[in-house]
């Protein structure tokens, strides 16, 4: 008998079921538009790179107070929980239990009971049981397998949620800041319109202009009020949504300069094989895809004999005194063996479900990928076209400006109407705030190609 048990426990290391391994993913040598110049290292708080103390803090306070962390965190907690579950199935399970019970026999039972005996009796019984099934083809290993991936699937889903969270609270204060931006080119425009206004209302008095003149320019100043109004309202959203990502519902962020904040220069991406290790979401849909992997094991070893064995140990006595007498002694080892004969298919079809899962899991992964390498092409392109438009869009606002100036020196010396010099205020309007808007989108864009290539990391 123990040479068997022996030779059951030694044949436990049978695992059936797939092995995993990282399928292959066809990708480009490289990324359009990408720098050939040599990578380098990015701090792990990449957003240290716009050197805002304010801008660090809040990132800080998002990854403290966000619901979505704590969410993502009590994922972690109860994957964690289940791996250690699946870990301890391939462990006996050992209980101790005392019982005691009295009962009496019948006197006209065939054969009789014994005339010394009485017919009232108790029982009382101390015992120490287990009853352990052998992983003989590896259906607990697949299950603790499947649940370590899991487990680290969380880890990098809450690591995704980090990154996209420090990711929206940058460009939340970056859209913040441009609307700063904005207000000040708006307080000029408005200063502007007031100052062509009064002139035009001292040309009018001095009947050197009409009154058309006077109803256009309160027409655009009016404009430019209302403009900043909303502009204004569109700031104080903002702000609230910067409020629920940092977890501080009564934030108030000061007025700032978005062109104090230095623009990244252009990150070296590497190779887009490196996408899979350092995107977290790409990391975990492989995960989820070694989880589904496994599960195929586990549904496989259904279909294969169950061996159990069963052991107790105790005392038994009619005394509660006697049952620490070593006479009291029991003790029983059992064997169980249980194999499915007949099920109609259906362990076979439970583990063509699992295999479709995994076929499932497989096709996510490939999306991640592909989605991955994606983000980061567009992502060059955006931060490449954005910091090109920068320079011209610099020279459209300066000569705006300039056109300004002699549209209303001609208008003071009479020698153009005062449509000339409306056109022209309108035309600086357009280029600041597109000015504005493109240094926003520049820093949204370098903001972008770092949550793309998976936040910060080390040659």
């Amino acid at each position: 008998m123990k040479k068997v048990l022996l030779l059951l426990a030694l044949s436990g290391c049978t695992t059936v079921g797939p092995d995993y391994q990282r399928p292959e993913m066809p990708l480009p040598a490289q990324y359009p538009n990408a720098s050939e110049e040599k990578e380098t290292e990015i701090p792990t708080a990449w957003w240290a790179l716009y050197r805002d103390p304010l801008l660090n803090s809040l990132i800080g306070d998002a990854w403290d107070k966000n619901a979505d962390v704590r969410l993502a965190a009590a994922r972690v907690q109860e994957a964690e929980a289940f791996a250690r579950e699946a870990n301890a199935l391939r462990y006996p399970e050992v209980g101790i239990g005392y019982s005691a019970t009295r009962n009496r026999v019948s006197e006209v039972t065939t054969p009789p009971p014994p005339t010394t005996a009485g017919l009232a009796r108790t029982q009382s019984q101390l015992l120490i049981s287990t009853s352990f099934e052998i992983d003989f083809w590896g259906k607990f290993a697949r299950a603790d397998e499947a649940a370590r991936a899991n487990l680290l699937g969380s880890v990098l889903s809450r690591d995704t949620v980090l990154l996209t969270l420090a990711g929206a609270t940058a460009q939340a204060y970056f859209a913040l800041r441009s609307l700063d931006a904005q207000l000040t080119v708006l307080d000029l425009v408005i200063d502007s319109r007031r100052e062509a206004l009064d002139l035009a209302r001292a040309r009018a008095n001095a009947g050197l202009a009409s009154e058309l003149d006077v109803h256009q320019a309160q027409g655009v100043l009016s404009d430019a009020l209302v403009q900043r109004y909303e502009t204004d309202r569109n700031r104080q959203l903002v702000e609230r949504a910067l409020a629920q990502l940092t977890g501080r519902l009564d934030l108030k962020v000061p007025s700032g300069d978005l062109f104090a904040l230095p623009v990244p220069p252009t990150t070296p991406p590497g190779l887009p094989s490196t996408l899979l290790e350092r995107r977290p979401d790409v990391r975990a849909a492989e995960q989820a895809l070694a989880a589904a992997n496994a599960l195929i094991g586990v549904a496989r070893a259904a279909q294969f004999p169950a061996i159990s064995l069963t052991a107790a140990a105790g005392s038994q006595s009619a005394e509660f005194s006697d049952l620490l007498v070593s006479r009291a002694g029991i003790w029983s080892l059992g064997l169980n063996a249980v194999a499915p004969l007949f099920d109609a298919g259906r362990r076979e079809a439970r583990t063509d479900q699992a295999r479709a899962r995994r076929e499932q899991a497989l096709a996510s992964y490939q999306r991640s990928v592909e989605t991955a390498f994606r983000e980061v092409a567009d992502a060059l392109v955006n931060v490449e076209r954005s910091t090109v438009s920068e320079g011209e869009l610099q020279l459209r606002l300066q000569a705006a400006r300039a056109a300004l100036d002699l549209s209303n020196e001609r208008y003071k010396s009479g020698y153009s109407p005062f449509l000339e010099v409306l056109d022209a205020q309108r035309t600086v309007n357009d280029a600041a705030i597109t000015f504005v808007r493109n240094r926003q989108a520049r820093l949204a864009f370098s903001v972008e190609l770092m949550k793309a290539l998976g936040g910060g990391w080390k040659d």
